[in-house]
């Protein structure tokens, strides 16, 4: 599956737009993340524990976003997007998404 976040793909030309898509999850910390991560943020600089969470929300969307590609017969993902928005405390909503299309390579 190629993915871009450009709108259109060098060397290739969108033979059929099929919609959004989307792949979506949502996250919450355990008690255990937060009391590491309290800890770190503490002392400052990069946090670990957070940054590996909000890692894994992001690859779990992605890959979800590419079922759903999938799903439709899409060859490409372009104008790919990812929003987070919280739900309610300590529990995040993690979206990716983009245009599916049909794409074929382009004789040069």
């Amino acid at each position: 599956m190629i993915v871009t976040t450009s709108t259109h793909l060098e060397g290739y030309k969108v033979t059929e737009h099929l919609g959004v898509i989307r792949g979506i999850t949502v996250r919450s910390r355990g008690v255990g993340g937060n009391f590491l991560g309290g800890l770190q943020t503490i002392f400052g600089g990069r946090n670990s524990i957070y940054t590996e969470l909000c890692e894994q929300a992001r690859q779990e969307a992605y890959n979800l976003l590419i079922l759903h590609a999938q799903e439709v017969g899409a060859t490409a993902i372009i104008n790919m997007r990812y929003d987070a928005n919280e739900v309610m405390q300590g529990v995040t909503e993690v979206l990716a998404y983009g245009t599916a299309v049909k794409v074929s390579k382009v004789d040069v």
